[in-house]
Protein backbone atom coordinates (compact mmCIF):
# COMPACT_ATOMS: atom_id res chain seq x y z
CA UNK A 1 0.00 0.00 0.00
CA UNK A 2 2.79 2.65 0.94
CA UNK A 3 4.50 1.97 -2.35
CA UNK A 4 1.22 2.64 -4.64
CA UNK A 5 0.77 6.03 -2.53
CA UNK A 6 4.79 6.59 -3.51
CA UNK A 7 3.94 5.89 -7.01
CA UNK A 8 1.00 7.94 -7.05
CA UNK A 9 2.96 10.80 -5.06
CA UNK A 10 5.73 10.80 -7.81
CA UNK A 11 3.75 10.41 -10.91
CA UNK A 12 1.71 13.75 -9.57
CA UNK A 13 4.75 15.61 -9.29
CA UNK A 14 6.49 14.40 -12.97
CA UNK A 15 3.25 14.22 -14.75
CA UNK A 16 2.49 18.00 -15.24
CA UNK A 17 6.56 18.71 -15.75
CA UNK A 18 6.31 16.23 -18.78
CA UNK A 19 3.48 17.49 -20.41
CA UNK A 20 5.26 20.84 -20.52
CA UNK A 21 8.25 19.31 -21.81
CA UNK A 22 5.88 17.28 -24.71
CA UNK A 23 4.54 21.05 -25.18
CA UNK A 24 7.26 22.47 -25.50
CA UNK A 25 8.58 20.21 -27.80
CA UNK A 26 5.15 20.94 -29.87
CA UNK A 27 6.05 24.66 -30.44
CA UNK A 28 9.84 23.99 -31.25
CA UNK A 29 8.76 22.38 -34.00
CA UNK A 30 5.93 24.44 -35.11
CA UNK A 31 8.83 26.89 -34.85
CA UNK A 32 11.15 24.83 -37.22
CA UNK A 33 8.53 24.16 -39.77
CA UNK A 34 7.78 28.32 -39.87
CA UNK A 35 11.32 29.20 -40.00
CA UNK A 36 11.74 26.45 -42.90
CA UNK A 37 8.66 27.56 -44.86
CA UNK A 38 9.87 30.93 -44.51
CA UNK A 39 13.31 29.87 -45.88
CA UNK A 40 12.57 28.08 -48.78
CA UNK A 41 9.95 30.63 -50.13
CA UNK A 42 13.36 32.95 -50.15
CA UNK A 43 15.56 30.09 -51.80
CA UNK A 44 12.82 30.04 -54.23
CA UNK A 45 12.47 33.76 -55.38
CA UNK A 46 16.41 33.71 -55.76
CA UNK A 47 16.43 30.29 -57.68
CA UNK A 48 13.25 31.58 -60.02
CA UNK A 49 14.24 35.08 -60.15
CA UNK A 50 10.26 35.69 -59.34
CA UNK A 51 8.70 37.16 -56.38
CA UNK A 52 7.52 34.49 -53.88
CA UNK A 53 5.79 34.32 -50.86
CA UNK A 54 5.32 32.38 -47.88
CA UNK A 55 1.19 32.25 -46.96
CA UNK A 56 -0.10 31.91 -43.42
CA UNK A 57 -4.03 31.34 -42.67
CA UNK A 58 -5.85 29.93 -39.52
CA UNK A 59 -8.25 26.84 -41.26
CA UNK A 60 -11.19 24.93 -38.89
CA UNK A 61 -8.69 26.12 -35.80
CA UNK A 62 -5.50 25.11 -37.28
CA UNK A 63 -2.73 27.35 -38.64
CA UNK A 64 -1.86 26.40 -42.06
CA UNK A 65 0.77 27.65 -44.70
CA UNK A 66 1.95 27.61 -48.13
CA UNK A 67 5.15 28.37 -50.16
CA UNK A 68 4.21 30.29 -53.96
CA UNK A 69 4.98 32.15 -56.49
CA UNK A 70 3.05 35.98 -55.22
CA UNK A 71 1.51 35.67 -58.82
CA UNK A 72 -0.24 32.84 -57.44
CA UNK A 73 -3.84 33.39 -55.95
CA UNK A 74 -2.97 31.49 -52.28
CA UNK A 75 -6.82 29.69 -52.65
CA UNK A 76 -5.03 27.95 -54.86
CA UNK A 77 -2.10 26.26 -53.63
CA UNK A 78 -1.37 23.25 -51.55
CA UNK A 79 -2.04 24.15 -47.41
CA UNK A 80 0.74 22.75 -45.00
CA UNK A 81 -0.79 22.62 -41.57
CA UNK A 82 1.34 23.31 -38.16
CA UNK A 83 0.26 20.84 -34.93
CA UNK A 84 -3.16 21.48 -34.36
CA UNK A 85 -2.47 22.41 -30.63
CA UNK A 86 -0.30 25.50 -32.34
CA UNK A 87 -2.17 29.16 -32.44
CA UNK A 88 -0.72 32.32 -33.96
CA UNK A 89 0.20 34.79 -30.76
CA UNK A 90 -1.53 37.88 -31.15
CA UNK A 91 2.10 39.09 -31.22
CA UNK A 92 2.50 37.68 -34.57
CA UNK A 93 2.73 41.11 -37.31
CA UNK A 94 0.75 39.63 -40.26
CA UNK A 95 -2.51 41.37 -41.31
CA UNK A 96 -4.99 38.36 -41.29
CA UNK A 97 -7.45 39.92 -42.87
CA UNK A 98 -4.89 40.38 -46.14
CA UNK A 99 -4.16 37.09 -46.16
CA UNK A 100 -1.26 37.32 -43.87
CA UNK A 101 1.87 36.54 -46.07
CA UNK A 102 5.79 37.09 -46.45
CA UNK A 103 7.06 38.24 -49.90
CA UNK A 104 10.45 37.92 -51.50
CA UNK A 105 11.72 39.57 -54.48
CA UNK A 106 14.37 37.75 -57.05
CA UNK A 107 17.42 39.01 -54.84
CA UNK A 108 15.74 37.43 -51.83
CA UNK A 109 15.36 40.62 -50.28
CA UNK A 110 11.81 40.97 -48.28
CA UNK A 111 9.09 43.35 -49.15
CA UNK A 112 8.41 45.53 -46.71
CA UNK A 113 7.07 45.99 -43.62
CA UNK A 114 9.17 43.42 -41.64
CA UNK A 115 7.21 40.94 -40.28
CA UNK A 116 7.19 38.51 -37.02
CA UNK A 117 5.68 35.57 -36.19
CA UNK A 118 4.84 34.82 -33.03
CA UNK A 119 3.39 31.02 -32.16
CA UNK A 120 1.80 29.75 -28.49
CA UNK A 121 0.12 26.88 -27.56
CA UNK A 122 -3.91 26.98 -27.52
CA UNK A 123 -3.93 24.90 -23.86
CA UNK A 124 -2.91 28.15 -22.08
CA UNK A 125 0.63 27.78 -21.46
CA UNK A 126 3.37 30.37 -21.05
CA UNK A 127 5.93 29.74 -23.74
CA UNK A 128 6.27 31.29 -26.59
CA UNK A 129 8.04 30.89 -29.79
CA UNK A 130 8.96 33.69 -32.39
CA UNK A 131 10.34 33.55 -36.24
CA UNK A 132 11.38 37.41 -37.57
CA UNK A 133 12.27 38.75 -41.00
CA UNK A 134 15.04 41.13 -39.14
CA UNK A 135 16.20 43.05 -42.30
CA UNK A 136 14.99 44.48 -45.40
CA UNK A 137 18.25 41.55 -47.22
CA UNK A 138 15.69 38.96 -45.51
CA UNK A 139 17.99 37.96 -42.59
CA UNK A 140 15.59 35.30 -40.96
CA UNK A 141 15.91 34.36 -37.25
CA UNK A 142 14.34 32.26 -34.59
CA UNK A 143 13.72 33.59 -30.33
CA UNK A 144 12.04 32.49 -27.63
CA UNK A 145 9.94 33.83 -25.11
CA UNK A 146 11.61 35.92 -22.04
CA UNK A 147 10.58 36.23 -18.83
CA UNK A 148 9.50 39.66 -18.77
CA UNK A 149 8.33 41.95 -21.82
CA UNK A 150 11.03 44.02 -22.84
CA UNK A 151 11.30 48.22 -23.46
CA UNK A 152 8.42 47.70 -26.12
CA UNK A 153 5.72 45.22 -24.07
CA UNK A 154 7.14 42.64 -26.19
CA UNK A 155 7.77 39.31 -25.26
CA UNK A 156 9.50 37.43 -28.04
CA UNK A 157 12.39 39.64 -28.59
Amino acid sequence: MVSIIIIGILAAITVPSWLGFVNTQRLRTAQDEVYLAIRQAQSQAIKNKLTWQVSFREQNGTVQWAVHPATVNPADVIWNNLDPNMRLDAETSLQQENGGHIQFDYRGNVNPPLRRITLSSRNGAKAKRCVYISTILGAIRTAKEQEKPDSYGKYCY
